[in-house]
Formats: C-alpha cells, sequence, structure tokens
C-alpha cells in the first residue's frame, strides 16, 4: 500500500523566511514525509546540506524514500528533537544557517490505522510518536483519577467542558479505541459540529500529554541558539494556541537586551538579545492554500534571525558568511 500522501504546509513561506541559499546548512527538525526538507535541499543546491529529525521511524523511511536524490547531502536521524543539540555536536553538524520547526501532525500519521491520532479511524489508543516510549493514551485514559484527566484536558486541550468528558470517561473505561472514546466524548458534550469536531481538543490534550510536547518544544528551543550562525534562521509552524504561544515568548524575550521584571530601575539580568524578529505578525496560509490543504488552515509561521552578541559566537560568524559544499557520501539514512 502506498504512502498517504502529505501536503507541506506554507513551503514558499518557509524558504523565503529561512533565506535558504545554495551551499547552506539547515535543520528540519520535524522531517515528517519529507516536503519541505526537499524544497530546501532544491534551493540550496548546489552544495547545500540537511540534517532531517523525526521521532517517528516511518517518516525517516518515507522521507528517505522521497529525498534519495540528495542522499548525498542529507542526513536522517530517527530521534526526538529535544536532543537537537546532542545530535548535532555527535555529527558535527553545526554552526547552521537555518532551523525549522513544522510542529503539526503529518498524513502518515493522521491516516495511519494503528497510531490512534485521528478521532475518524477505528485504531488502538496510541498516540505515541516513538514507538520506544512507553506510556500511550490508553495508560492516560484508563489509569487517571478524573480530577487529573479533567486537568488534563482542561490545560492541553483547552477545552472548557473538561470536567464533564472525564466524568463519562471514567464511568465508561476502559477504553481501547479511538472510536469508543469518541462516542464518549459525544455522550458527555453532544455530537452536534461546529467549527470542529466535539473530540477535538480531548484528542490534542492526550497527544500533547503523550509525547510531552510542550515541555519539548520549550527545552528545544533553548538549544536553538547556540546552534545558528550569525543571521541564521529559525522558523517554526505552529498549529495551535499552547505551541504558538511558547514560540512568540521565546522569540520575543530573546530579542530584548534586558529580561528583568517591570520596576526593577537598573538592569541585574545581564541578558543580551540574540534574536532579530522577522515577522512581528505571525504568517498565515492563503485563502488558495487553505482551499487546497484544509489542515492548513490553523497554522502559523513565526521567524527570527540570529544576531551577533557578546557570547563566543565570533568563529561560528566567520563559519557561516560563505557557505561550503557538503561531503561527499551517501548520508541519505
Amino acid at each position: 500500500m502506498s504512502a498517504p500522501t502529505h501536503i507541506p504546509v506554507l513551503v514558499k513561506e518557509t524558504i523565503e523566511a529561512l533565506v535558504v541559499q545554495p551551499g547552506g546548512r539547515y535543520i528540519d527538525c520535524t522531517l515528517g514525509g519529507g516536503g519541505h526538507a526537499a524544497a530546501i535541499l532544491d534551493r540550496s543546491s548546489p552544495g547545500g546540506q540537511l540534517l532531517g529529525i523525526d521521532a517517528d521511524p516511518e517518516a525517516i523511511k518515507i522521507a528517505k524514500t522521497k529525498l534519495r536524490a540528495y542522499s548525498g547531502s542529507t542526513l536522517l536521524i530517527n530521534e526526538n528533537f529535544v536532543n537537537l543539540q546532542a545530535i548535532c555536536s555527535k555529527h558535527g553538524f553545526l554552526p547552521v544557517h537555518g532551523i525549522l520547526f513544522d510542529l503539526g501532525l503529518s498524513s502518515l500519521q493522521l491516516n495511519g490505522n494503528n497510531r490512534g491520532f485521528s478521532f475518524q479511524h477505528e485504531a488502538p489508543l496510541d498516540m505515541r510518536l516513538s514507538p520506544n516510549q512507553e506510556v500511550t493514551a490508553a495508560d492516560i485514559i484508563n489509569t487517571s483519577s478524573e480530577s487529573k484527566l479533567a486537568q488534563l484536558i482542561k490545560t492541553y486541550g483547552e477545552e472548557d467542558r473538561s470536567h464533564k468528558i472525564a466524568h463519562y470517561i471514567v464511568k465508561e473505561r476502559p477504553l481501547k479505541t479511538t472510536l469508543q472514546l469518541v462516542r464518549t466524548i459525544e455522550q458527555a458534550i453532544g455530537s452536534k459540529r461546529g467549527r470542529i469536531h466535539p473530540a477535538t481538543r480531548t484528542f490534542q490534550a492526550l497527544r500533547i500529554a503523550v509525547n510531552h510536547e510542550l515541555e519539548r518544544l520549550e527545552a528545544t528551543l533553548k538549544q536553538v541558539i547556540n546552534l545558528l550562525g550569525f543571521e541564521g534562521r529559525l522558523v517554526v509552524i505552529s498549529y495551535h494556541s499552547l505551541e504558538d504561544r511558547i514560540v512568540k515568548q521565546f522569540m520575543q524575550q530573546e530579542s530584548k537586551d534586558c529580561i528583568c521584571p517591570p520596576g526593577i530601575p537598573t538592569c541585574v539580568c545581564g541578558h543580551a538579545a540574540c534574536l532579530r524578529l522577522i515577522n512581528k505578525k505571525v504568517i498565515t496560509p492563503s485563502p488558495e492554500e487553505v482551499q487546497l490543504n484544509p489542515r492548513s488552515r490553523s497554522a502559523k509561521l513565526r521567524a527570527a534571525e540570529r544576531l551577533i552578541t557578546q557570547r563566543k559566537q565570533y568563529k561560528t560568524t566567520e563559519r557561516l558568511r560563505s557557505p561550503v559544499g557538503v561531503k561527499t557520501g551517501d548520508r541519505g539514512g
């Protein structure tokens, strides 16, 4: 059976925000189906290099096939991006001209019949991005207290009816499949559908909890500064307010010289701005893109550029002014 077609979001805007150039070195932290990676490699040719990271081993397999033509220019790693700095150090892939995060699920994951990410297909309540993770969505659903479930759905799903949903889940469990959970949610809050399916927020909350998505995003963004060379670009595409808030706050904080609390007369934090905001307002898909790919409708792109600071970045600066070609050889897996 052929792999589901994945349409990457905001490709043109991503390439422009990254300022992809021939001979540049780039990291795609969420490789997925390889759509953004292919566009980056095409624009950075000749001599471009790409490090692709994904926690999902199936994504690595599919991307390796898609990027076969660029096998001498790619290094694909099956890892969680929370280990970004260690991965780059291990493989000598630094400094870099650009780092991309596309935080949405791929069609591979949404359409898979055994992953449990989608509320539209019958599947086990799994939701793990990596099969090496121990805790599944079913574990959380069937072992958490009602109050803990309600808090999780409220916090990570921004669901106002979380207590009612949690009450019905506890009453109906054990729940083992996605459609069992969907029916339970519909019993709790009704099956009437407005702009989004009634199960959307609960499924989002469970996926975030299973994969520790917000904590890992925060931890990884802190690593980016030491990997970007002077004028290197950070581009993040997020799909819900929790992710976007983390990205926005990180970029805003790192674009300021002082982050002392208000009311302190003299700066004591010693913080130096290391990013410049590229777009103060988020970039969103055009109406034409949303019509072509409805899953893109909630996408928000933010970008920032690495500044020279008083930190030890001067060697990095020199290395990135003139991009160099890649080493030859098969680095496609």
